[in-house]
């Protein structure tokens, strides 16, 4: 999430998207890593995954939405040290569907150069 150095996002008093710098590959450009939001190119099966850590005290919980509806979550709470939290779903996007991950209203996530907290997505096979 951070380009450099380390530390916690959140929590905010609403619901925030968050946006992952740190960006491995983006072939096409359909990841807009200023907005964090992923924009579908062509209509077809992709699968998206994120992770996510938390440092206690604060739980850590966030969500994959897609067009603005919640599809899944993770969640990660324990009441001392840290603990890390995954989920991922496979989805079918039309052209122009957006992807992104959304941070929970008081709730907060820890990242460093050990890029704890991810976000990737793919494409499976497009559609007709």
């Amino acid at each position: 999430m951070r380009e450099s150095g380390s530390g916690f996002i959140g929590p905010f008093t609403t619901e925030i998207t968050l946006t992952y710098k740190n960006v491995f590959t983006n072939i096409g450009n359909a990841y807009n890593p200023i907005t964090g939001i992923f924009t579908a190119p062509l209509k077809g099966a992709y699968m998206f995954r994120f992770s996510l850590h938390s440092i206690a005290p604060t739980a850590a919980t966030a969500g994959i939405v897609k067009n603005g509806k919640h599809v899944v979550i993770a969640d990660a709470w324990q009441p001392q040290d840290g603990l890390n939290s995954s989920n991922g779903v496979v989805l079918i996007l039309e052209v122009g569907d957006v992807v992104y991950v959304r941070l929970w209203s008081g709730r907060r996530i820890y990242d460093d150069q050990n890029n704890f907290s991810t976000f990737s997505g793919y494409l499976l096979f497009p559609l007709r």
